[in-house]
């Protein structure tokens, strides 16, 4: 089972290197992303959506990375991983590519809609109906929310929260009681939809749609009377929104996230979004209410938050311009209606989510809920997301008189306030509800069902590179590992004993665990592969993850490169490690595949000589999760399946010349040169494998 490659070796190892900017390479995977909005051939309602997307990832850039460039920014640092520099460096970077973002918009996305009969109006493009029709409108469903607040010593500049939609408007004339206060902030609710559908009686063909922020716009006076409405802007601050909780100083940890899930949405502010018609004299104001300097602002040619466009998508009865749906197969080692348990113990099963359904985790706990006797459920939860169907399967066990323990990571960043909400219905109903380890997030994805056989208990055991989500199962590629492997089970059991009781975790006989081995379990395959090709033996490594920046096992990598180890690196976002740098990294070859579904599996392939070990992960090679959160990585030791997860995650993608991406000794990534060959995904080869393999054929 060999990936072979014949590209030359390099020379003796050499001492650690410097590695590339991790904030950077987030930007540059978001410059990959938005490439699928420039698409001609991609639907234009998608290309839509992935313009949305790259917005959505740099509002959460900022949430999550910002306030420390800002910190060293105003601590003037030149010193450390954050300085002043770095911050002009990754707002000045983010502010092209959001010229980029708005440029496609205006220029390219908005008139190939017009082209479709897919019209936003203006104020100006409306007619005499339509202009009456959003009058009553702004009458009805929006005027009785807007609540604009004239500032002065006893109406302080109001609470922002992050992210929403907010206008500035100079006013000129005195108020009601003869004070001439000229600012006054109007504050959007976000329960008002963002994009709004004219009716088809003041339609005059096609489908024509209004803005939220253009409705408000075009009504400002009226919440002025007898004031006039001179210069005005709409604007939007990103907070940091890392809920930070002391766990050792808490006595409950899911009352203390609730707390501070209040006030998340006032957090430092770290970037001003204003419209770029906004005057110098209004976004100087609003700079010094929100204490930031001036390249933290972002002056866009639209509406200032392009993420809510995607409402448009819903609005739109256009099938023509979507991705043709694509219905995943059912497993295809298992078989509807028949026995999960009967399958599994005639060997593991693995199912390669989306292209098969996630039907087949949920048909597992369906019957383990409904089965007499199974005895008992336990279950890992990072993110479900609002998807009610596992939580009522698991509440369903409990009625049914199974022992269901579910550990809930509370601290699943965006995702505290769901999973909070479903540890309290779980606990409800009598499920014995933990919340991992204190200071480490449970990461880890497992399920482990405990049923009689005849005369012995047995376990069986479901182990993922994704999370319990039935929605993303359908948009994210993952893999899940269906096993009654003993070893690995009682492996899964004695985890799940340490993280309901914190006792010393028992000594593991397939499983690696984070934080206690599992980068040193994975540094010692990387050196036990360059070990291989310094003696002359094959020696080959080819990971596929969604990052790449833990230095330990970045230096471990470029070490075994220099002693001729062939290293295939398939990282979808942030990878640090400088690859195919001459003397240095000449045999490490990064590539990134942005398609059609976000790519999220974690596979890991190691040729050291005659031994040839395959591991999947719930973990991406990063410092947090190495040393931060509870992680598993478990061995394939099926051949078959080794095969075909070699096949089908590795070789797949290292030969993709239509969405790959390589990067280049100039830390630079480049599409990749098809070179006369027959253009190939990998992604659109494996849709086309599982509809070819169902039935029926979709």
């Amino acid at each position: 089972m060999s990936i072979t490659s014949n590209l030359p070796n390099s020379a003796l190892p050499q001492a650690d290197m410097p590695l590339l900017d991790r904030d950077h390479s987030l930007l540059a995977f978001n410059e990959r992303v938005l490439d699928w909005a420039k698409r001609a051939e991609v639907p234009l309602l998608e290309r839509l959506r992935y313009l949305c997307i790259v917005s959505s990832n740099l509002d959460e850039l900022f949430e999550v990375r910002a306030d420390m460039h800002l910190a060293a920014y105003k601590n003037k640092d030149q010193k450390g991983l954050y300085t002043t520099q770095s911050f002009e460096d990754l707002y000045t970077n983010t502010g092209k590519l959001v010229a980029e973002q708005y440029a496609l918009y205006n220029d390219v996305l908005l008139p190939s809609l017009r082209k479709q009969g897919i019209r936003i109006l203006s104020h100006g493009d409306r007619n005499e109906a339509q202009r009456k029709w959003v009058q009553q409108y702004f009458e009805r469903e929006v005027r009785p929310l807007l609540v604009p607040v004239g500032l002065d010593p006893a109406h302080p500049f109001p609470q922002v929260a992050n992210k929403s939609l907010n206008f500035i408007v100079q006013l000129s004339g005195k108020d009601a009681f003869g004070r001439a206060n000229d600012i006054a902030i109007v504050k959007v609710p976000r329960v008002l939809p963002r994009v709004i559908r004219l009716p088809e009686k003041v339609t005059e063909k096609g489908v024509s749609l209004v803005l939220l922020s253009s409705v408000i716009r075009a009504h400002l006076a009226q919440l002025f009377p007898g004031r006039e409405v001179g210069q005005f802007s709409q604007f939007r601050v990103t907070r940091n929104s890392d809920l930070s909780v002391d766990e050792e100083e808490v006595e409950n940890l899911r009352t203390a996230l609730r707390r501070g899930l209040q006030h998340r949405q006032y957090g430092q502010a770290l970037r001003l979004e204003v419209s770029d018609s906004c005057s110098e004299h209004l976004y100087q104001f609003l700079l010094r209410q929100f204490k930031l300097p001036e390249v933290a602002l972002f002056r866009v040619a639209g509406p200032v938050n392009l993420v809510r466009l995607s409402q448009l998508i819903d609005l739109v009865d256009k099938p023509e311009l979507l991705f043709k749906p694509y219905q995943a197969s059912f497993p295809l080692q298992m078989h509807q209606g028949a026995s999960v348990f009967t399958r599994m113990q005639e060997g593991d099963i693995l199912i390669h989510q989306p292209f098969e359904s996630f039907d087949g985790v949920l048909a597992l706990l369906r019957e383990a809920v409904q089965d007499p006797s199974v005895l008992a459920i336990k279950q890992t939860i990072y993110r479900t997301g609002s998807d009610v169907v596992m939580m009522n399967l698991l509440r369903e066990a409990v009625r049914q008189g199974k022992e269901v323990t579910v550990v809930v990571e509370l601290k699943a960043r965006f995702d505290e306030e769901a999973n909070i909400n479903w540890a309290e219905q779980l606990e409800s109903v009598g499920a014995q509800v933990v919340y991992g380890v204190v200071g480490l997030k449970t990461h880890a994805k497992m399920l482990l069902v405990t049923r009689r056989d005849g005369k012995v208990l047995r376990r069986y055991g479901h182990l993922s590179t994704g999370n319990y989500n039935p929605r993303t199962a359908r948009l994210y590629t993952d893999l899940s590992y269906l096993t009654c492997d003993a070893r690995i089970t009682a492996d899964m059991d004695h985890l799940f004993s340490h993280l309901a009781s914190h006792s010393r975790l028992h000594r593991m006989n397939k499983l690696w665990i984070a934080p206690f081995h599992l980068q040193r379990k994975m540094a010692d395959k990387i050196h036990a592969v360059g070990m291989a090709a310094a003696n002359g033996l094959p020696a080959r490594v080819v990971a596929k993850m969604n990052s790449l920046t833990d230095p330990v096992l970045i230096q471990a990598l470029i070490r075994a490169g220099q002693q001729g180890a062939q290293i295939d690196l398939i990282v979808r976002g942030a990878c640090m490690l400088p690859a195919g740098v001459p003397g240095q990294t000449d045999n490490i070859r990064v590539r990134s595949i942005i398609g059609r579904f976000l790519e999220h599996s974690r596979v890991f392939y190691f040729e050291a000589g005659q031994v040839q070990d395959l591991y999947l992960s719930s973990a991406d090679w990063m410092s947090r999760n190495m040393t931060r959160r509870i992680e598993l990585s478990w061995p394939v030791t099926d051949p078959v399946l080794k095969r075909r997860i070699v096949d089908e995650c590795l070789l797949a993608y290292l030969h993709d010349t239509r969405n790959a991406w390589t990067l280049g000794p100039d830390g630079k990534y480049h599409r990749v040169e098809k070179l006369g060959r027959k253009v190939q995904s990998a992604q659109a080869l494996l849709m086309a494998r599982y509809v070819d393999s169902s039935n029926p054929v979709r």
